[in-house]
């Protein structure tokens, strides 16, 4: 009897000690469902505890798919069937507000068929909020997805409301979300400001580490923006923490970011498309699926795969894109396979990826004659690097001192 009270007792304590480790997401790690408290984004925020930020004001809304609730409710609907909000225009990003436009494809003024409100492309002829179109709003509301990488082009639609806001008397108020490949990971060249366009307006690195919200305070301050800023913050947020460690539903930001997985490989093999190389728009696995009719896909991967890179595998494949480059035309290539996201380093591993095409195929390869390529990566050096035969960790090591000065300067704005 006493040995089976001893065996139980000790079967207590380690069914306790587990259980205490499951809910303890302080390892770093994170759990799904381990929060002390659960995450509350910032329209939950808003709506829970701000509210006074736009009762009885004219509202202008910025949004796109991604602008909902955890229960996957549109803030258009909700704000628009709340008796205590007068929402009288909306304004759509690239892809729109509805997120039906393909990248680059200009979504003009039309009458939202769900509320017949008003809705103003900030994409294309006009990126910036004309005084015409922020006639009678009180306050310019931005609840967009981001994906934390420096080219995604939603950060700079806000930005150019910011000034608009600044310059019309609007107040403007930045509801919050995650950086879905996580808050502490800051990577890549910082933007040399020659270079500076609609896919890299700033001076910051290629993976910034920040949220919509801090990124805001940042822009307004440093860059001198100047606006009337409210930012909303989350609560509960841990800047550890990738999307899929949230309770949240990963809800596409744009039509070629479909996934998570999506987002964790962008930071580095969008920089294919600043090259004649297929990113995989045009079939389901964009920026994972990267090829050429020209490439050997089993020497490419086995050649990438001697690499040893960290948390990452390449599997040879080939595919027929559906548009954008190489359309109806079999490619070949290459399959990220993220093994470990916490140790993977997207950025280091698209410089391998399009360095290792470069040097394998010179007479088929290409970087785009536009300079796009620059635009990307926020230099024209690093081109040039590769073009000069230079290796990955060459390139790396000369951007880090403007690295270290941005990681300085990021401090000051980190809101968790």
């Amino acid at each position: 009897m006493k040995k089976w009270l001893i065996g139980f007792a000790a079967l207590v304590l380690v069914l306790t000690t587990v259980s205490v480790t499951m809910a303890d997401p302080g390892n770093g790690q994170g759990n799904k469902k381990g929060h002390a408290k659960q995450l509350e984004i910032g329209v939950e925020v808003l709506l829970d505890e701000q509210k006074d930020l736009i009762e009885g004001k004219n509202v202008g809304l910025i949004t796109n798919p991604t602008g909902v609730d955890p229960e996957l409710n549109s803030i258009v609907d909700t704000l628009f069937n709340d008796p205590d909000v007068n929402l009288t225009a909306l304004y759509g990003p690239e892809h729109g507000v509805r997120g039906d436009a393909q990248a680059g494809e200009y979504v003009e003024y039309y009458i939202d068929e769900e509320t017949g409100l008003p809705v103003y492309s900030l994409y294309g002829e006009t990126r910036k909020p004309t005084p015409e179109m922020l006639d009678d709003i009180d306050v310019l509301l931005f609840d967009i997805q981001d994906v934390g990488t420096r080219f995604y082009t939603y950060i700079y639609t806000m930005a150019f409301a910011m000034e608009a806001a600044e310059e019309n008397d609007v107040e403007f108020v930045v509801l919050d979300r995650p950086n879905p490949i996580n808050g502490l990971d800051v990577a890549g060249p910082v933007l040399d400001d020659d270079y500076s366009s609609f896919v890299g307006e700033y001076e910051i690195p290629l993976r910034h580490g920040m949220t919509v919200g801090e990124l805001a305070n940042l822009f307004n301050e440093e860059f001198e923006i100047g606006a009337d800023l409210t930012v909303v913050e989350m609560d509960s947020w841990k800047r550890y923490m990738y999307y899929d460690d949230t309770d949240l539903e990963f809800v596409l930001p744009s039509p070629n970011m479909p996934t998570l997985d999506t987002a964790v490989v962008y930071p580095g093999a969008a920089l294919i498309e600043g090259t004649n190389v297929s990113e995989g728009r045009g079939t389901t696995k964009p920026f994972e699926l990267i090829g050429a009719p020209f490439i050997d896909s089993t020497d490419l991967a086995a050649h990438l795969n001697e690499q040893d890179l960290p948390g990452v595998t390449f599997r040879a494949a080939s595919f027929t894109p559906t548009f954008s480059k190489h359309a109806g035309d079999l490619s070949h290539g290459i399959e990220i396979h993220v093994t470990d996201q916490r140790s993977y380093k997207p950025i280091e591993t698209g410089l391998h990826i399009v360095k290792s095409i470069h040097d394998m195929y010179p007479e088929d390869f290409e970087f785009r004659a536009d300079g796009f390529f620059g635009n990307l990566i926020g230099n024209g050096w690093v081109q040039e690097a590769i073009e000069n035969g230079e290796s990955v960790d060459s390139i790396i090591e000369q951007w880090q001192d403007d690295l270290d000065e941005f990681k300085e300067l990021r401090e000051e704005y980190l809101i968790y």
